[in-house]
């Protein structure tokens, strides 16, 4: 994300099939990362609605969404000028 933001180096963008899913995503990823590198997020926000789950961990700011709630907010789009870096989710 840097130099386009100065809030964070990378957003992480997942998607769920439904609100259950992206915080059940979200369960996983929260759990790994206090146990494996005991990081906690600065914040969390929307796990009640479950259509957009979002996770402040400073330099890495996740987001899990819903389809329908990815395709509304398009943050791809938005932030179309700085550079993707895919993952191999089974390297990761």
């Amino acid at each position: 994300m840097r130099p386009e933001c100065s809030f964070t180096d990378y957003f992480v963008i997942a998607s769920g099939r439904n609100p259950r899913q992206t915080a059940a995503i979200w369960d996983e990823v929260h759990t790994q990362l206090k146990q494996e590198a005991r990081l906690l997020p600065a914040s969390v926000d929307g796990m009640r609605e479950g259509a957009w789950i979002i996770a402040d961990y400073l330099d890495v700011v996740l987001h899990v969404f819903t389809p329908e709630a990815r395709a509304y907010y398009r943050l791809e789009d938005l932030w179309s000028d700085v550079p993707a870096v895919d993952l191999d989710a089974a390297a990761v």
